[in-house]
């Protein structure tokens, strides 16, 4: 799927409400889990192996440019996140996928800061595996 597209900071303030859609699926590799639990220096189980939260969390980043992109802007930095929640586990050998939506849109010196909840699906789980309220500032 390709990104929804905003032409400039003045196309994202009209963006409150609007839903970015859902990426393609990932998976979720052994591999990979055995890499960030490498780099956090965590190794500890959940039962079975299971992708660590905040491996789950750090995806995000990775979906988020195939949901949003804005262009005519001199910059765009990911400022933060705020509501981070792990309502489901990501077993090993899951596909994982985002969808997204603009839940709000406020101006800043020389932008806009964009609020985006990203909800995080594992396949065939009932419940989402992370939400999350991204913040991206855009400036123009």
């Amino acid at each position: 799927m390709a990104p929804t597209v905003f032409e400039g900071v003045d196309a994202l303030r009209g963006a409150s409400g609007r839903d970015l859609g859902v990426t393609d699926w990932v998976d979720v590799t052994q591999g990979r889990v055995d890499d960030f639990a490498r780099a956090i220096g965590d190794d500890a189980l959940f039962g079975a192996t299971m992708a660590h939260g905040y491996l789950t969390l750090a995806l995000s980043n990775y979906f988020l440019p195939q949901l949003l992109e804005v262009r005519q802007v001199s910059m765009g930095v990911n400022y933060g996140v705020d509501k981070v929640r792990f309502p489901s586990p990501v077993p090993v050998g899951a596909r994982l996928r985002a969808r997204a939506v603009v839940i709000g849109v406020e101006d800043v010196s020389g932008g806009v800061q964009v609020r985006v909840r990203i909800t995080l699906e594992t396949e065939g789980a009932t419940a989402p595996s992370c939400v999350i309220e991204s913040i991206s500032r855009f400036l123009a």
